[in-house]
């Protein structure tokens, strides 16, 4: 529905570009994304199957782990397939709701991701330091509330994001120079004033992230004084061992997802190619990472896991 004479409501569609620059090269790229992609759909719905089936695992530890599978799996799938589409077999165009539909879920997800993460870091925190009333503090019931509370600040937050853009009007530029829809790639296609929406932007991820990453630090404040209080060597290093997996898993995220953020904002000189192919991994490399390092870290995940695979050869 034209407003102007280069403006309209919003186009029927877009064009994703996949990675500018390395056109050549993005069929080969395809192949280990591909195969990072399958890592991932395995590994995580084995951890959810694991966890579903095996009532001793019913702990709020696993239960947060099968949550972090579950959005994993989200993060993942909202992407890799077009991705894939557009490396493949040049399928570039994408639909004006399906790309919106693409920032919801990227967002939203991101946001449901960093809530997990800061839930497991107070599960350890009330394991290290309550150990005698962890299931008492963080009952059933509790952990179920924690992880709607997390699923619903993720819809609830980033929602406006589409209803925001949507109110714009388009330029008649349609192309966005990524492998997928995300809210700033989307914004920068908009013919009108969008400091609101930047704003609101900003906020929603100081709101999220830094409200998530206040509580994981504190929490690790809390059990790094725990720890060293300990009387033995040996506990302490056990103790330390409980949260190894559970940091490796924050790095992995925060780090590219940070690096991400900044650079859509403030990185002008950073080049194009480099900040394509971090948010490209950034939505991929950590959900194939988190089930191979608790299936790692973790004995009672790993134990189950080769029971399983043993059960099914014999």
């Amino acid at each position: 529905m034209p407003t102007s004479g280069n403006r309209s409501l919003h186009p029927t569609s877009f064009i994703l570009l996949g990675i500018p620059g390395m056109e050549k090269s993005q069929f080969w790229i395809a192949f280990p994304f591909c195969a990072m992609y399958i890592l991932a759909l395995m590994g995580n719905i084995i951890i959810i199957h694991m966890v579903r089936t095996d009532h001793t695992l019913h702990e709020p530890m696993y239960i947060f782990l099968a949550m972090l599978a579950f959005t994993d799996l989200v993060l993942s799938s909202s992407t890799l397939p077009k991705m894939l589409g557009i490396f493949w077999f040049g399928s570039c165009e994408i639909e004006y709701h399906a790309c919106l539909t693409q920032v919801f879920f990227i967002h939203a997800f991101s946001s449901v991701e960093s809530g997990v993460l800061m839930a497991m870091a107070l599960d350890r925190y009330v394991a290290i330091c309550f150990p005698l009333r962890h299931s008492a503090i963080l009952s059933t019931s509790v952990v179920a509330k924690l992880g709607m509370a997390v699923m619903v600040r993720g819809v609830l937050w980033v929602s406006p994001f589409c209803f925001m853009v949507t109110w714009k009007p388009f330029c008649h530029n349609r192309i966005i120079p990524q492998s997928y829809c995300e809210h700033m790639a989307v914004l920068k296609l908009v013919c009108a004033d969008t400091r609101a929406n930047r704003k609101y932007g900003l906020f929603v991820a100081f709101s999220v992230v830094g409200f998530d990453i206040i509580i994981i630090a504190v929490s690790y404040i809390m059990i790094l004084q725990a720890v060293l209080h300990l009387p033995s060597g040996e506990a302490r290093i056990k103790a330390f061992g409980t949260c190894a997996s559970h940091i490796c898993v924050i790095l992995a995220f925060y780090i590219p997802a940070l690096f991400t953020f900044l650079t859509h904002r403030f990185g002008h000189h950073v080049p194009r190619v480099v900040h394509i192919m971090l948010g490209n991994l950034y939505l991929l490399v950590p959900p194939m990472l988190n089930p191979i390092i608790y299936g790692v870290k973790t004995k009672q995940i790993r134990e189950r896991v080769i029971y399983a695979f043993c059960q099914k050869i014999t």
